[in-house]
């Protein structure tokens, strides 16, 4: 018997690890990642910087530009998401015109800027220009009459149509990956797990291409949360630009939290709403830095985006407001109604939307995407066109609702019977009665909030990319225009009455229906998100409306607190739940009592667990178990008679590890010993050279005793972000617990189908 040493003619046999080799350390589709591991080796690499960075100037200068890679990595970030939604902004305008009329002067002129460029537009009739033709106009002479009508209509119909159309056939051949929101998807990224292409460059260019051409169409959805997705998209494309991002998984995620918040800041004008939105509700891991890196990313995004000045009003925001009247304590109960109202349509619409999507994946509706899109779209373009309400962009619906009847608004809400002796500044109107524009905007808003209420139930998840928070937040400013309507009414006609006495005067100006809108919209979009203090930050920002947080915190918290009452889940956790994805949410609680040797594997009757030896197994053994099992890894033991735990080795690094070995290292076969010790084990003159694989072991994987709570078993999951925790009793290895096998036995401790948990 020798050492192997003496058989390599040299002292110390050489670990061919020592040099990293290609794709060591990253992951396979599907898997999540190991949160520790990635820390430790940011630890290290960053260790190994600062090191080197005394030795000389040139190494000195390559440390500040590493530190600097990550505000560079925001700035970029900032610029092409603020760029991006810019020109999907102007594209969306103008598209949404070429469904009803086209420019004479130059083609690619929205309605707007057609009117702007022409000599002859008087303030009157700011929208009827000469230079803006309808079609009717255009192919048969007409503007008026039913042959006009039925044209108009007819063109409205088949652009809506040639619109969907080609965005489903483009998502369908080139980008799978760019239907839906997104944001499901990316809450499940950046908790760790892994789905390819996901945020590739041929997912961020479909998705910007067909979020126009579906808003476009008068479909009922919005562009924000896909606006999430294509800033995500861009902090992956330029985080791969970096070694730092790009080889570190962890890191990557850092970028894309803070390519998240960029996104929200472009979608809706508001910097701090999108840094707390990426803290509420989609970031798992949010350091402080993040929180820096992310206001910067959303600073810079806005910043770019008020530059393009997509709306033309030289301000950032949306739907800016200005209410000239405070709001009043008594005021406060309809808002909470608004707030129940949200709570319950966003129950109503989760439930719905899921049962829906269910069917379409179980059901042969899901083999016919296109048909379905197709469908759709006709139903609501069909539908859409005779009401003003509908037919006009959401975005365009919202700010009306949300608007204060001045003196110079041409809107129908704003019909209202004026006294001819009144003398007040114009800002300044008072209560007046409703006129018949009024009534008839009533009831065709009663009818588009039925109708927006269903349709979104079955466009949201359609396979194209669809957002949800403009379509909730239509819903929730038509309810609350509405009510804001029947207060202002009652209390003109009942200014008598105890709760109008003291703060509603006859001839003031009590009630901004308006306000209402603002509040419902943010109610609808709580009820469904279930976001409570982002939501009203980005409400504040969006509308300008400061002084009115008080009354959004109230319709918030109650939407939340009723929405909540019926099941915890929001949409985006519905939908993360029914596509099976492995997210251990931090606001789920799990208060069974149970034990980790209730969950491990192997579980009685199944075959024991498979191991490796530390220092008696050829690389044929170990490839045969690599062949015949799927796991990630395995436990590596004394051996298999003592059981005694030394680490854990990952599949994938096993398989290159292998494969480099065969290579590179001269006198590695099938029967070589492959051993995980520091020195090589005793093997007699005539044997194969030993592979030694010690680099690749984690000598400090995650272990609990068989008698550990579930509970604090989920909590390290969770907090710690593991794949795997082995478990063992006085040293020796008992089983193991994978991400996996928590969420399965959660669901069936919720009396779930614990099989609806497919990835690992």
């Amino acid at each position: 018997m020798v050492h192997a040493g003496a058989m390599s003619g040299s002292g110390n046999l050489m670990d061919f690890l020592d040099e990293p080799f290609p794709d060591v350390g990253t992951y396979e589709d599907f898997h999540t990642i190991d949160w520790l591991r990635e820390k430790s080796r940011d630890t290290d690499r960053h260790r190994k910087i600062t090191s080197k960075s005394k030795e000389s100037v040139w190494e000195f200068i390559k440390s500040l530009l590493d530190a600097w890679s990550g505000w560079v990595v925001m700035l970029l970030i900032g610029l092409l998401a603020g760029t991006l939604a810019g020109v999907i902004d102007l594209a969306v305008d103008w598209m949404t015109d070429l469904k009803e009329g086209v420019c004479l002067s130059a083609f690619w002129y929205s309605h707007e800027q057609c009117c702007w460029t022409s000599n002859e537009t008087t303030f009157e009739d700011r929208d009827k220009c000469p230079l803006w033709q309808k079609w009717s106009e255009l192919l048969v002479n007409q503007s008026e009459g039913a042959s006009a009508y039925i044209l108009n209509y007819l063109m409205y119909i088949l652009w809506a149509l040639l619109f969907a159309f080609l965005a489903v056939s483009l998502v369908r051949v080139f980008a799978p990956y760019a239907c839906g929101s997104g944001i499901p998807e990316i809450k499940t990224i950046l908790s760790g797990f892994i789905i390819r292409g996901y945020l590739g460059k041929w997912t961020l260019l479909i998705k910007t291409v067909t979020l126009v051409l579906v808003v476009s169409s008068g479909l009922s959805l919005g562009k924000e949360g896909p606006l999430v997705h294509v800033a995500c998209c861009c902090g992956n494309f330029f985080s791969s630009l970096f070694s730092k991002y790009s080889k570190n998984e962890g890191k990557r995620r850092e970028v894309l939290s803070a390519a998240a918040a960029a996104g929200v800041s472009v979608a809706f004008g508001a910097p701090i709403g999108g840094v707390l939105f990426s803290l509420e509700e989609v970031s798992y891991y949010f350091p402080l830095k993040t929180l820096w890196r992310s206001f910067f990313a959303a600073l810079v995004a806005a910043f770019t985006l008020r530059s393009i000045n997509p709306f033309g009003n030289s301000r950032l925001v949306l739907f800016y407001v200005e209410y000239h009247t405070p709001w009043y304590m008594a005021e406060l109960f309809p808002f909470i109604l608004l707030g129940v109202f949200g709570g319950l349509w966003g129950t109503l619409f989760t439930r719905c939307n899921i049962a829906w999507c269910r069917r379409r994946k179980t059901t042969r509706l899901g083999k016919y995407p296109v048909l379905e899109v197709i469908v759709v779209t006709a139903i609501t373009a069909i539908i859409a066109y005779p009401n003003p309400y509908t037919r006009q962009s959401t975005s365009e619906l919202i700010s009306e609702l949300f608007n204060d009847c001045g003196a110079l608004e041409s809107s129908q809400l704003c019909d209202y019977i004026n006294d001819p002796n009144m003398t007040r500044p114009v800002d300044d109107i008072p209560d007046r009665p409703a006129g018949v524009g009024v009534y008839t905007a009533m009831w065709q808003l009663a009818l588009a909030l039925i109708f927006k209420i269903v349709i979104t139930i079955f466009t949201f998840g359609m396979k194209i990319p669809s957002g949800l928070f403009i379509p909730s937040m239509a819903v929730g400013a038509m309810a609350g225009r509405m009510v804001g309507i029947g207060v202002e009414q009652l209390a003109y006609h009942h200014h008598d009455w105890i709760i109008f006495r003291n703060w509603c005067r006859p001839g003031a100006d009590c009630v901004t229906p308006g306000l209402y809108a603002m509040v419902g919209a943010a109610a609808c979009l709580g009820g469904v998100t279930r976001m409570t203090v982002s939501l009203v930050v980005i409400m504040f920002e969006l509308t300008g409306g400061l002084e009115y947080i008080v009354p959004l915190m109230a319709a918030a918290v109650t939407s939340k607190w009723v929405a909540d009452a019926f099941g915890k889940e929001g949409i985006y956790e519905a939908h993360i739940h029914l596509n099976g994805y492995p997210f251990l949410d931090v606001k789920d609680e799990f208060t069974h009592r149970t034990l980790a040797t209730d969950v491990m594997r192997p579980r009685r009757g199944e075959p024991p667990l498979s191991v490796l030896t530390q220092d008696s197994m050829t690389v044929e053994d170990v490839e045969t178990l690599i062949k015949e099992t799927d796991y990630n890894g395995f436990p590596v033991v004394v051996s298999r008679d003592s059981e005694r735990l030394i680490g854990f080795a990952q599949r994938r690094e096993l398989i290159l590890a292998i494969k480099n070995a065969r290579q590179r290292q001269e006198g590695i076969v099938s029967n070589s010993i492959m051993y995980f010790t520091e020195e090589p084990p005793e093997l007699p003159a005539n044997s194969p050279h030993p592979l030694k694989l010690r680099r690749i072991l984690n000598l400090s994987p995650f272990t609990v005793t068989d008698h550990t709570p579930m509970e604090t078993v989920v909590d390290i999951f969770r907090k710690l972000g593991l794949r795997q925790c082995l478990v063992t009793r006085s040293g020796r290895l008992l089983g193991i617990i994978t991400k996996k096998d928590v969420l399965r036995h959660m669901a069936q401790m919720a009396n779930q189908d614990p099989e609806s948990i497919m990835f690992n």
